[in-house]
């Protein structure tokens, strides 16, 4: 889009264009409705997005909290975000939202995707 004028001409500061335009995200390009994560992005919480659905154990351990120092949830994974996830106990129908720092390590009852199939492979 066009540029504004600035007490520097057309140019925000010194070498640096200011311009003005709709913001781009931050984000790799969307297949099937799913952003492509590359192969070498193999975040825990990109693993547990691709496993929405599965049954998982996740061991935890508490800093600080005498009453549970460790803890074990089971559950199906609902959702999964850069700092949580959400597990839902299908039996009882209770929902847990964990943090990713307290997570030790989580275990699945079945094989795993761990990369987006956006080749189709």
């Amino acid at each position: 889009m066009g540029q504004m004028p600035t007490p520097y001409g057309k140019w925000g500061w010194p070498g640096m264009p200011f311009m003005m335009g709709p913001a781009q995200p931050l984000m790799g390009p969307v297949y099937g409705g799913q952003v492509a994560v590359p192969e070498e992005q193999s975040y825990l919480e990109n693993i547990l997005r691709l496993n929405r659905g599965k049954m998982a154990t996740i061991y935890t351990t508490n800093d600080n909290n005498p009453e549970w120092a460790a803890k074990v949830f089971r559950g199906e994974v609902e959702n999964a975000a850069r700092d949580h996830v959400v597990l839902s106990d299908p039996e009882t129908g209770q929902r847990y939202v964990i943090l990713m720092v307290n997570i030790d390590f989580l275990t699945f009852d079945e094989p795993l995707r761990y990369t987006p199939d956006i080749y189709g492979r």
